[in-house]
């Protein structure tokens, strides 16, 4: 009887083949401040930088990408997931206004095979490089006999830097601030377990093709995060807008309102005006698969809303104009009120999110058409 590794499942030199498939890319994001190259036990990062910082905070986020990678996996198309798992990471480091400093990556799988890691970690390091993120270091791990061959899931964690005199938050938030909206690219990476749910209803699979899809199902569904962080950290630096934006969401998981309220001062609220835009062709799509309204998803998809800006009423134009200029459509969707709490009548606020005790949010009217 053979008691090999090998035997067991799991194969050393597919993992070794792995890194060196993915090492080009994982190269190119990173600048002088990482030290030691890639395959080292701990990635080395020069902090020396923020010495020129008066009070230095480091921000860090972990997440994963969730079931959006059931359809990867169902496609055999591996080359957007790493883009979601930077998204879902790296976006919500700014949200405190911080710049992101580096990242490192876990895959566990049932069997490496070193194309298709590479092709992963090769969508993470194109998105960490387009947000400015050092790939730091990271792991693959063979679980045989408790994931299938061909199954995988990632996850990621950040790490970024911010004065302490800067970070964004609640407490900046004033009544009469405006509320914008910054569009998303689609689902991004949250709500796929009611996708899948549809679809599987429906006897639709992702390698159909749809008409009202506009495509292959599941390719569309794949259309990866948008990255927020680049342009969100070149608006926070200009000068000409420094105060301007007192917070920042990011629409994940728990939808429009719940995200929004996060951000917001205890005793403040803000009505969400739907009619200020049209969710995507793929939310209406799904709702109308579902035979369900839009409304009735708004605690799980984004609907069109990947972030929100809260920002001074005198700086709005400006601080759209120059999301806008970085390729974010952006929009006013309401205004903070410090006023009583109107009353809800047959639409309920939602107060505070995920153990934050913060603002109220409701969505009010229809969307557009």
């Amino acid at each position: 009887m053979s008691n090999s590794y090998a035997e067991a499942g799991v194969d050393t030199e597919a993992g070794d083949r792995a890194v060196e498939l993915m090492k080009a890319a994982v190269q190119r994001t990173q600048g002088p401040e990482v030290l030691g190259g890639v395959g080292g036990f701990a990635g080395l990062f020069d902090v020396s930088a923020l010495r020129s910082f008066a009070h230095p905070l480091l921000a860090t986020s972990t997440d994963g990408v969730g079931t959006k990678i059931a359809i990867a996996q169902a496609l055999d198309k591996h080359d957007t997931i790493g883009q979601d798992l930077v998204g879902m990471v790296v976006d919500d480091i700014v949200v405190v206004g911080a710049r992101p400093l580096f990242m490192t990556d876990y895959i566990a799988c049932g069997r490496v095979v070193p194309e298709r890691i590479a092709t992963i970690v090769a969508g993470i390091a194109r998105a960490c490089a387009e947000t400015g993120t050092a790939l730091v270091g990271g792991e693959t791990a063979e679980h045989p006999g408790l994931m299938g061959p061909d199954d995988y899931d990632v996850a990621g964690a950040a790490v970024g830097a911010v004065e302490a005199d800067a970070v964004l938050g609640a407490d900046r938030v004033r009544h009469g601030d405006v509320v914008l909206a910054l569009e998303s690219s689609g689902l991004h990476s949250n709500g796929f377990s009611l996708v899948r749910h549809i679809l599987a209803g429906a006897g639709l699979s992702y390698t159909d093709r749809s008409d009202d899809f506009g495509g292959v199902i599941g390719e569309v569904l794949l259309e990866p995060t948008r990255l927020y962080t680049g342009p969100l950290v070149r608006v926070l630096a200009r000068l000409e807008l420094a105060g301007a934006v007192h917070s920042l969401s990011h629409v994940t998981g728990g939808g429009i309102a719940a995200n929004l309220a996060r951000v917001l001062p205890r005793g403040s609220w803000v009505e969400v005006d739907r009619s200020s835009w049209s969710p995507a062709p793929v939310f209406r799509v799904l709702s109308s698969i579902a035979g369900t309204s839009l409304e009735s998803a708004e605690g799980t998809w984004n609907l069109g809303i990947g972030f929100f800006a809260v920002v001074a009423a005198e700086a709005a134009d400006a601080v759209t104009a120059a999301i806008e200029a970085e390729g974010i459509r952006t929009w006013p969707v309401g205004t903070v009120s410090t006023t009583a709490l109107p009353d809800a009548g047959d639409v309920a606020f939602e107060q505070g999110a995920k153990g934050v005790d913060g603002g109220a949010v409701r969505l009010v009217g229809s969307y557009a058409g």
